[in-house]
């Protein structure tokens, strides 16, 4: 299903105006579900699919540890490839209720905490 999640994610972003430039990037042990840019900006995006939400929504597991590993991530892609957009880091929630599938997109739904 988490597969299928982030093909729905990738086409969600496509359709807001965003090329999608890698799809489970990685950097070491980290990685990065969706790159997407646009000409103002690349997002980071985190996919997180569940069959229900008995146990909660998914955009909430998406830990302060996760977030730390995505921004440590992101930040070794943007020098990989020299890149100079503005950086957001958004959550893609997916959940299936009967066979019906609702998804929400929290753009900026974390920013990384300067030090």
């Amino acid at each position: 299903m988490g597969k299928e999640g982030e093909a729905l994610a990738q086409r969600m972003l496509r359709d807001k105006g965003f090329a999608i430039l890698e799809r489970n990037w990685r950097f070491r042990k980290l990685e990065i579900d969706i790159i997407a840019a646009n000409t103002k900006e690349i997002v980071f995006a985190e996919v997180k699919t569940r069959k229900n939400s008995n146990f909660g929504e998914p955009e909430t597991f998406v830990s302060s540890r996760q977030q730390q590993s995505l921004i440590k991530a992101a930040h070794q892609y943007l020098i990989e490839n020299n890149i100079d957009l503005e950086a957001r880091f958004d959550v893609i929630a997916i959940t299936e209720n009967n066979n019906m599938l609702t998804v929400k997109h929290f753009e900026g739904a974390f920013y990384p905490k300067p030090k």
